[in-house]
Order: C-alpha cells, then sequence, then structure tokens
C-alpha cells in the first residue's frame, strides 16, 4: 500500500487506526483532502515572473522596458538577439539585478520547502527550517571565519554551510542518544539544546571580537547586496537536490502527517524516512543561508499562507510553497532595498516585518479553532 491509499482512504480508517496519534494529530488537522495543484502552481508562477521582472526592473539607474528587455533576450543561448542597449545598462541588468533576483528566489524556494518539510515530520506547524539548529550553527560558522579576517567570498560560505550541517547532525545524534528514536518531540528538544550551545559560543566570539560585531550582524540579518552568478552556482547544485528530494517525498509527508505507527503499516519506514526529509530539507537551507544569511520567517508564512489559501495536503503545500516563497523573498529583497534607497535595508528587517504579524495572527487562530497549540 503507498502513500497515495492512505491519503485516499484516511477518512475511513477504522477508529483504532488513529487512537495513538493523540493531540499531535489534532493540531496537524485532519486528513488532507485531494485537490489539484495546477491552478495554484500557474497562479504562484505569474506572481514569480511579475516579481522577477521587478526586481530587475527596480533600482537606482532607470533602465528603459525596451533595453531591460533587449538585455534578457540577448543572453538567451542561441537566440543572437540585438539589443541597443549601451554595455552599462547591460551590465548593470545581467550583472547586478538579475543575479541578485535569481538568487533570492533560490534561498526563498528553500527556506519555504524547508519549513514545510520540517512541519510535515515533526508534525508541528510552527516548525521553521531553523528549528533544528541551523540557524545557529550557520552563525558560528559566519563568526568565526569573520573574526579571523578570512571571511572571503569562498570562505564565509563554506564556513556558513558547514556549521549549518554540523549542528544538525550533533542535533540528530543528541535526540537518538541513549539508542531510543529520534522521533519529533526528541529533535525538537535536541535542537533547541544544540542552537543554545552553539549560540552561546557565538556570542563569547563576538564579545571577544567587538570590532567585528557590526560585520557579523550585517550577515546575520541577511542581504543580497554581494549577489553574483557564481554565489548562485555555487548553491544550484545542493538546491537541485534538495527540491528534487522534497518534491519526491510530498505524497509521504501527507502519511507522516498522520502519525509514525500509521506511516509503518503501509510499509515505510518513518525513521529512515524523516532522516532522509531532514537531510534534504537541512541541505537545501544550509546552503540558502550559506549566501545571504540568516533570512526569517519565510519558512512560516509561506507554507501557512499556501494551506490557508489552498489545501494542506503536501501535494500542493510543497511545490506551491516553493514558487511562493521565491516570489516573497524576491518582493521583500526589492522592498529592502527600496524603502531607504539608496541605503539598504537588511532583509530580515524586512521579512520579519511582515512574519511576526502573521505569526501572531495563526497563533491566534489557531487558539480559537481548537483551543491549544
Amino acid at each position: 500500500m503507498t502513500a497515495r491509499h492512505l491519503a485516499n482512504a484516511s477518512t475511513g480508517a477504522p477508529a483504532d487506526a488513529s487512537a495513538g496519534v493523540g493531540s499531535v494529530a489534532e493540531a496537524s488537522g485532519p486528513p488532507p483532502a485531494r485537490v489539484s495543484a495546477r491552478t495554484p502552481i500557474v497562479l504562484c508562477s505569474l506572481a514569480l515572473a511579475g516579481a522577477a521582472l521587478l526586481g530587475v526592473a527596480v533600482g537606482p539607474v532607470a533602465i528603459s522596458p525596451g533595453d531591460l528587455l533587449g538585455t534578457l533576450l540577448a543572453h538567451i543561448p542561441f537566440l543572437r538577439f540585438h539589443t541597443d542597449a549601451s554595455p552599462v545598462d547591460q551590465a548593470i541588468v545581467w550583472q547586478l539585478r538579475l543575479p541578485r533576483v535569481v538568487l533570492a528566489g533560490l534561498v526563498g524556494a528553500m527556506l519555504a520547502a524547508g519549513g514545510a518539510s520540517y512541519q510535515g515530520i515533526l508534525r508541528n506547524s510552527l516548525a521553521d527550517p531553523y528549528l533544528l539548529g541551523v540557524a545557529a550553527g550557520a552563525g558560528l560558522g559566519a563568526t568565526s571565519v569573520i573574526v579571523t579576517g578570512e571571511h572571503s567570498t569562498i570562505m564565509l560560505p563554506a564556513a556558513a554551510f558547514a556549521g549549518a550541517m554540523v549542528a544538525v547532525t550533533l542535533t540528530y545524534l543528541v535526540a537518538a542518544a541513549g539508542g531510543g528514536r529520534a522521533g519529533g518531540y526528541a529533535i525538537i528538544l535536541a535542537g533547541v539544546a544544540v542552537a543554545a550551545m552553539l549560540t552561546a559560543v557565538q556570542t563569547y566570539l563576538q564579545q571577544q571580537h567587538t570590532q567585528q560585531i557590526r560585520e557579523i550582524y550585517t550577515w546575520i540579518l541577511g542581504s543580497f547586496s554581494v549577489a553574483s552568478w557564481s554565489d548562485v552556482q555555487l548553491i544550484c547544485p545542493y538546491v537541485a537536490v534538495s527540491a528534487l528530494v522534497l518534491f519526491a517525498h510530498r505524497r509521504i509527508l501527507d502519511v507522516l502527517r498522520v502519525g509514525g505507527d500509521e506511516a509503518g503499516t503501509l510499509g515505510i519506514h518513518p525513521e529512515r524516512t524523516r532522516l532522509v526529509i531532514v537531510a534534504a530539507a537541512t541541505l537545501g537551507t544550509a546552503a540558502a543561508v550559506s549566501v545571504s544569511g540568516l533570512i526569517g520567517f519565510v519558512g512560516i508564512i509561506v507554507p501557512h499562507a499556501v494551506r490557508l489559501a489552498t489545501s494542506a495536503s503536501y501535494r500542493v503545500v510543497m511545490p506551491v510553497s516553493m514558487i511562493g516563497g521565491a516570489a516573497f523573498l524576491v518582493l521583500a529583497d526589492v522592498a529592502a532595498r527600496t524603502i531607504e534607497a539608496p541605503a539598504e535595508l537588511p532583509i530580515g528587517v524586512v521579512t520579519a516585518f511582515v512574519g511576526a504579524p502573521f505569526f501572531l495572527v495563526v497563533l491566534r487562530s489557531r487558539r480559537t479553532s481548537q483551543g491549544v497549540l
């Protein structure tokens, strides 16, 4: 029996099949109804296209729509389109604005997909991609190279990526300590403990190197101001692998929402599957934060908005969250570089400004509808 069978038959399951799920399953909501993902995917794709065009068009240098479009067409392989745009305008569009838009889209897609994945496997709709220590590990890795003065364009992302991966590995080892299963609650508690420990080390380093605190916080709050095609190329392999694995497991995430024991009766190995999904989500998230810094709330508000607007089924939530997360972060970056132009706001400030009220609304609605979180 497959995950699809459960999605079709879950509403008719016998009473004892869900007896062990308890209040966590209630918090996860009823089994998702089967709905088409085509319409929300098309709508989100159109929104992403519009956000990308806006991101390329907006900037301190005014470039006409004709020159903008001509520059984009001129760089399409084998098209051989000739544009009358000046070399300076072409360089601005192709070397400065477009890689920034592409990088913001990739990071937004991974943060949203990571948040949706963690929410599914941990059966906690308030989980985010930083829950297992990714943020603390990446922050410590970045801080370590900044205070040593060796933070080149290669060393800083590499250290942040390595720190994030080590943090999640340590979280899983702590959760599985004592020979027990690395279940949802154990993973969450271990993630909190590991994050606290790594954050303490990071704070110590900051206090010992106060002259670099401004630079550290600039990275922590997130920015795409120095985005380049090399950054895009750097994270593309990790993003591709992560996105493919998470997309392939979207139906199994629907099964895991019901409960690990129920998934086991269908021939799915819950611990092994959970580990694969966590590894893929962490890989994508670590790659994203290594080039962007720690951008919060994307992994919470985008999957929630998708569920509210479409369906709770991961057949819809996963692909739409990826596309919607890309569009959201591209628009957030546009806001970050225009609100106080020519200066730029950290993009983490923009996402927090939008995400914090949304988070409070979600908390209030959950309390109202269920009485508990």
